[in-house]
């Protein structure tokens, strides 16, 4: 079994490899903590950075990973479309979502994926033990990473999808694209013959519109649901608390961070990611 703890690493030397995550803002990321432990934990010479890069200069954070020789990109806000039109090519998914969280080098090419949500369906699986396969699967939202979410969980054989949104419209587009044959617009009154309900909104998150509010009513959830909340900070949003109150399978977002870094990771050096390191590192 890999280690929880990280271990020490040699100072940098000529010889490290670096990977880097850019956004606007990025100061705040966990993402080094998570991938610099990673590193350690298997004992690669690689470094892990946060880089600023203001809104509208993401194609040109592509083109400096060529000079600079940075063989591994994660992407967040404000610059997943436009690295996405930067790279030499993007997988399937990245194709399909039209945005790009991961840039990875494929000899002379720089490629471009979504790892997110692939990390969200892995994460229930492997740190939850939960299958979507055949299950009820309700998505709230339609944003970037709802998208990520539904495109996933549409791949994983669920008996249904169902997306809500304030945009009925939108919702019935975007379950249509991502996930023809199992997706659909739907509303949050239909959660009670749910199996899983997935929080892929910014409601309840810290420093965001709505940060103590809860994206369904809290009298829908029952002990009979399993409540994702895609939302880590906090570690315990009001949806996750709401749900522990009915007694439902609660899971908040931390899972999704480590597993969509992990895979990641695996694009990098190759290698199985560590996740209980990266895990204990998220929570240190």
């Amino acid at each position: 079994m890999t280690s929880t703890t990280p271990t020490m690493r040699p100072a940098p030397t000529g010889a490290t490899r670096l990977a880097a995550v850019i956004g606007d803002p990025v100061r705040h990321s966990l993402s080094p903590t998570i991938h610099n432990a990673a590193f350690a934990a298997l004992g690669l010479d690689w470094v892990y950075v946060a880089l600023p890069v203001a809104a509208g200069r993401g194609a040109e954070a592509v083109a400096a990973m060529r000079v600079l020789g940075i063989e591994g990109l994660s992407v967040t806000m404000p610059h997943k479309a436009a690295v996405a039109g930067a790279v030499d090519r993007r997988t399937a998914v990245a194709d399909r979502l039209g945005v790009v969280n991961c840039v990875f080098t494929d000899g002379d090419e720089l490629v471009g994926d979504s790892t997110d949500g692939d990390g969200f369906v892995r994460s229930l699986a492997h740190d939850n033990g939960i299958s979507l396969a055949e299950a009820r699967v309700m998505v709230l939202g339609t944003g970037g990473a709802a998208k990520a979410v539904i495109e996933a969980v549409g791949r994983a054989r669920p008996a249904e999808l169902v997306v809500v949104s304030r945009r009925q419209e939108q919702a019935a587009e975007v379950a249509a694209t991502l996930a023809p044959g199992v997706g659909r617009a739907g509303e949050s009154a239909e959660a009670g013959t749910m199996d899983v309900i997935v929080n892929a909104t910014p409601v309840g998150m810290a420093g965001g519109p709505d940060p103590t509010g809860i994206p369904l009513p809290a009298k829908l959830l029952t002990s009979a649901h399993t409540v994702v909340d895609i939302v880590y900070n906090p570690w315990v949003t009001p949806l996750v608390a709401a749900a522990e109150r009915a007694g439902a399978t609660a899971v908040g977002g931390v899972g999704m961070l480590i597993h969509q870094a992990a895979l990641a990771f695996e694009h990098w050096t190759g290698q199985p990611a560590p996740v209980d390191a990266m895990t204990a590192a998220a929570f240190a």
